[in-house]
């Protein structure tokens, strides 16, 4: 039995503050009290440190925060990043199904798991629903390097029996390697599984059936997909499947909706996709750094809202062209005001963590420092460039906050804990 302490500029916010105003926690100087990776205390120091006489303390400067969790991401696309001239499925055609060809090389795969996830800790990202490639390995990989870190990943092989050739599956397939996925990784490590559509294009109407039945038969799973990015997409499915309500109704009609469901983007949505989303309990991973670069538009948080929908944060590599999500919470904010929607930075930082977490069924687990949680956790640095130092010297813990959201980038980072071990230090340092 290990207990550690850390002392600090405590912030989370474990429920959506738009609803819940008192969700926000804070305390100025706080304390962290961790045994064997579970928190097991929080309160202010002065009150709490008294309860745990001779523990050893950790005193970090700056501000402590919940470790980010990625509502959507693709590890296999991170060396496409910054990829210039094309919308989604031009940009797909071009740029990403020949990135994701190279994954049928379990070597490579390897190696861009390992690069990928060292990228996440290093922009403070401890929990990623993470999209692979239609390759069974891909996943084999991208798990076998979460469990070497101790990382909260979720993910499963892409499905896509109408991908291009050197990309597609079949039917059976996907059937067969996704229950044997499933089966080989479930409670193993921090790890879970989420069947995988690429989206309603790229997969038949068996293998979209396919993916319901292993929903059906898999309760503890998540469905995974894209939705309503791209107005050109949005008119292809449109024609493929004329008798649909609209793009959600295509995923309702095969059992794809559900509690456990998480679609990215939800750019273009009807009011009627809107609703039945909230009543599914179903959410989208909002994705405004990959919806600005392909040209897909804005989130409607206006419209999310009025119909009471779920919603987490999503940095989408690598359409989207930063890793961080701090910085991606800012770019949030620069998307909602274009629909005029002043997005607070405290509700921003929910979406970053516990927002994100309640989307990928974690939220008992981690995203909001509390007691019985994983200490996962980040140390952000007031001072990390002398703009932001300048900015938020004297502030509101709002505006500091903010400031970090809007200025703030992977330099912010000082360290990042997972389980009260610190997996990453900018200072090379270990902990």
């Amino acid at each position: 039995m290990i207990i550690r302490g850390f002392r600090g500029e405590l912030l989370s916010v474990s429920r959506d503050p738009h609803h819940h105003p008192d969700a926000i926690r804070h305390e100025p100087d706080g304390l962290l009290v961790v045994e064997d990776g579970i928190i097991i205390a929080r309160g202010d120091y002065q009150t709490l440190a008294p309860r745990y006489p001779g523990l050893a303390i950790d005193h970090l400067s700056g501000l402590i925060v919940p470790g980010f969790i990625d509502a959507h991401v693709h590890y296999a696309q991170m060396d496409h990043i910054a990829s210039h001239g094309e919308q989604l499925l031009d940009w797909l055609d071009r740029h990403i199904f020949p990135a994701e060809k190279a994954f049928a090389d379990r070597t490579h795969a390897d190696r861009t798991a390992n690069l990928f996830l060292d990228e996440l800790l290093r922009n403070g990202t401890t929990s990623a629903l993470v999209f692979p490639t239609v390759h069974a390995h891909s996943v084999d990989a991208l798990f076998d390097a979460a469990l070497d870190r101790n990382m909260r990943i979720l993910s499963g092989k892409i499905l896509m029996d109408l991908g291009p050739e050197g990309l597609a599956d079949t039917v059976d397939s996907a059937r067969d390697e996704s229950d044997a996925l499933i089966r080989r990784w479930r409670g193993r490590g921090r790890l879970g599984y989420a069947v995988t559509p690429r989206f309603a294009l790229t997969s038949s109407d068996a293998q979209l059936q396919v993916a319901g039945a292993l929903l059906a038969d898999h309760p503890d799973v998540l469905l995974h997909t894209h939705l309503a990015e791209n107005l050109r997409e949005c008119a292809a499915v449109a024609d493929r499947f004329p008798t649909a309500h609209d793009y959600l109704d295509v995923y309702d009609r095969f059992g794809l909706v559900g509690d456990r469901s998480v679609f990215a983007h939800g750019v273009h949505l009807s009011d009627r996709a809107c609703t039945r989303l909230a009543e599914s309990g179903a959410g989208i991973a909002i994705c405004p750094s990959s919806n600005l670069f392909l040209g897909s538009g804005f989130f409607d948080f206006g419209q999310a809202d009025a119909h009471g929908v779920r919603i987490g944060l999503g940095t989408d590599v690598g359409a989207g062209t930063s890793f961080s999500l701090l910085h991606t919470a800012g770019l949030a904010y620069q998307a909602a005001l274009s629909r005029h929607y002043p997005l607070d930075p405290f509700r921003a930082l929910y979406l970053a963590t516990a927002g994100s977490a309640v989307l990928l069924h974690i939220d008992d687990r981690v995203g909001g420092l509390e007691p019985g949680q994983e200490a996962d956790f980040v140390q952000l640095d007031y001072a990390a460039t002398p703009l932001l130092a300048r900015r938020t010297a004297n502030a509101t813990l709002a505006d500091r906050l903010f400031a970090l959201q809007i200025l703030g980038d992977d330099r912010v980072i000082a360290r990042t804990y997972i389980m009260g071990q610190c997996a990453w230090d900018r200072q090379g340092i270990a902990s």
